[in-house]
């Protein structure tokens, strides 16, 4: 059977030969929430099976405040997108430069092409992903690529794991596997703290120890049932005030029960302040 894409040389590098047009594409972002992040940067490349290359690239103005620790990872700031076009502005132009190719990219089935389709339909147009070919380099790396204790301990330290499930072996080995990140991606002056920032950071932040509510943009969300990441504390007392009495009977924490109880009341916890005052 022929595949859409292969590898094939033409002269000093090698170029993806195709049967089909392909658009390989990437969005940045105002955090990870599919639901309700905006795009702030699309970049794509189409490719043409006569080998024809094109760029676009456009940054986006998402209509809400770029989070810091956004900023320090994809360094885009609230100045470089405040005279940017919205979305909607540009979703047409977009689509056209996509036409009807298979789509590529890393991760894009489980976050790039989720928030693209969300935001293309808030444009007023229609975009289903799912009915085209995605080649999703992500998905295929974690399906041939071992991303176990023993894969890192081979990356990081450059040694075969012995001892394998072993508690304690296993313990040196991430032990090492530390020692070598602080060298390689933290401060040997530091030591260990220097990884303390290391983390999936988000645009937003859990009020609470067992993460029920989460901030974004400024508003409180819950995490769990009918209203998880759709509807934010105050717009749920206004709609549904007996879903929030409901948490009271159930076995939340006292934690969530007392700021229920004072959202009962009209009385709302403010969202944390980011980076100096």
């Amino acid at each position: 059977m022929e595949l859409g894409l292969e590898l094939y040389n033409t002269g000093m590098e090698k170029s993806i030969k195709l049967l089909r047009p392909l658009v390989i594409f990437d969005l940045e972002t105002t955090g990870t929430w599919v639901e309700k992040d905006k795009i702030v940067e699309i970049g794509m490349v189409r490719l043409m099976p006569d080998g024809a290359k094109q760029d676009y690239v456009k940054r986006v103005n998402p209509g809400m405040p770029i989070p810091e620790n956004v900023t320090r990872i994809i360094d885009i700031t609230d100045a470089d997108v405040k005279d940017a076009p919205p979305f909607k502005d540009i979703a047409k132009e977009v689509l056209s430069f996509m036409g009807d190719s298979d789509l590529g990219g890393f991760n894009i089935q489980r976050f790039d092409l989720p928030i693209f389709e969300r935001e293309v339909i808030d444009a007023g147009l229609s975009f289903h992903w799912k009915d085209r070919v995605i080649y999703d380099a992500q998905k295929i790396y974690h399906l041939h690529e071992k991303r176990n204790l023993a894969a890192a301990y081979h990356l990081y330290c450059n040694k075969e794991l012995q001892n394998v499930h072993s508690a304690l072996g296993d313990a040196q080995a991430a032990l090492e596997i530390l020692d070598a990140q602080v060298k390689r991606y933290g401060s040997e002056e530091q030591g260990i703290e220097s990884l303390k920032d290391f983390e999936y950071e988000s645009s937003s932040d859990y009020f609470d120890k067992e993460r029920k509510f989460c901030w974004w943009n400024g508003e409180l969300y819950p995490m769990f049932g009918k209203y998880a990441r759709k509807k934010d504390l105050k717009s749920i007392l206004k709609e549904n005030r007996g879903y929030l009495e409901w948490i009271l009977t159930k076995d939340f924490s006292s934690e969530v029960k007392t700021m229920i109880e004072k959202a009962l009341k009209g009385e709302f916890p403010q969202a944390p302040k980011k980076g100096p005052e």
